[in-house]
């Protein structure tokens, strides 16, 4: 008997979905930062077992949508609820339940099997806090199974994978068994080097940005690959560069650096900087970077 089946993970921005598919997965599949709307897209991790193959899917966190490019991260993390076998609503020891009550009504009208995962348990004072706070969730999804857990630590995972195991249906493999994505190799490295972008720059200019890599070229010693980094203003390619490229080659580095790791080869990289005049407001340039558009 073989199982497999879609396991997405759900939640509001900020309570550890990324950090938790990773610790799932035991590869870095979701790019990790302190900043809200890090993730932007569903991203699959496949972990494969001699009886087993769970696909989960990181999503980008429950908003509210201001832009177009918003709109599509919400109709990824919504498109969701109606494709697994499984779902694990992720929350965290301080985000209260009403915080984003319409997608919860959602998660509970969905028919899926759910867990409630509470993130960062390590945080809370006691135990007798932990116990009020899965009583709190109980009320609210009385049909989810809770299981507190703190992902940076991988504690208590191997309870959630068993549990995982046991709700998912017959099914042979979707993916090569030895396939650990959907994603091709040049995502990850936008990725990498968007995450640095996040970690680098603050305010509004991080979220403005876009990465495309726009050569890829392999031989026996090394990579070469030119990335640009799209921005929506004048005033943000100027930030993004730097005084003399200062900036532009600091996150140029720390990229180069996980890249290297990632593709496990020697790599030389070059970073643009283009100005798209309000791309995350337009259908055509979203897109060409891979977002999935729903037609107003």
């Amino acid at each position: 008997m073989h199982k497999a089946g879609f396991v997405n993970i759900i939640g509001n921005p900020n309570v550890g979905k990324s950090t938790l598919m990773n610790a799932l997965v035991g590869e870095r599949i979701s790019i990790i930062t302190s900043k809200s709307q890090t993730t932007r897209h569903r991203i699959m991790g496949i972990v494969n077992g001699d009886d087993f193959q769970i696909v989960y899917s990181d999503t980008p966190g429950v908003l509210k949508p201001r832009y177009r490019l918003q709109e599509s991260m919400l109709e990824a993390s919504q498109s969701a609820l109606s494709d697994a076998d499984v779902l694990l609503y992720v929350t965290d020891t301080v985000e209260t339940y009403d915080k984003n009550s319409d997608f919860l009504e959602q998660t509970k009208k969905s028919g899926v099997p759910t867990f409630v995962i509470i993130n960062k348990i390590d945080l809370l004072p006691s135990q007798e806090a932990l116990e009020k706070l899965v009583e709190k969730w109980k009320a609210v999804l009385p049909d989810a199974i809770i299981i507190p857990v703190c992902a940076l630590e991988r504690f208590n995972l191997d309870q959630l994978l068993k549990q995982i195991l046991a709700l998912l249906p017959e099914s042979p493999p979707y993916f090569d068994k030895d396939a650990l994505t959907d994603r091709p190799a040049r995502f990850f490295i936008n990725e990498i080097i968007r995450e640095k972008i996040l970690e680098t720059y603050d305010k509004e200019v991080p979220y403005s940005t876009e990465v495309v890599v726009e050569k890829f070229q392999e031989d026996d010693k090394l990579i070469r690959i030119n990335a640009m980094i799209i921005v929506e203003r004048d005033s943000q390619k100027g930030i993004i560069i730097g005084k003399g490229g200062s900036m532009l080659k600091k996150v140029g580095m720390a990229a180069r650096t996980e890249i290297e790791a990632f593709l496990e080869k020697k790599v030389f990289l070059e970073l643009y900087v283009k100005v798209e005049k309000d791309w995350r407001n337009r259908d055509k340039q979203l897109k060409s970077f891979g977002y999935n558009i729903v037609q107003q």
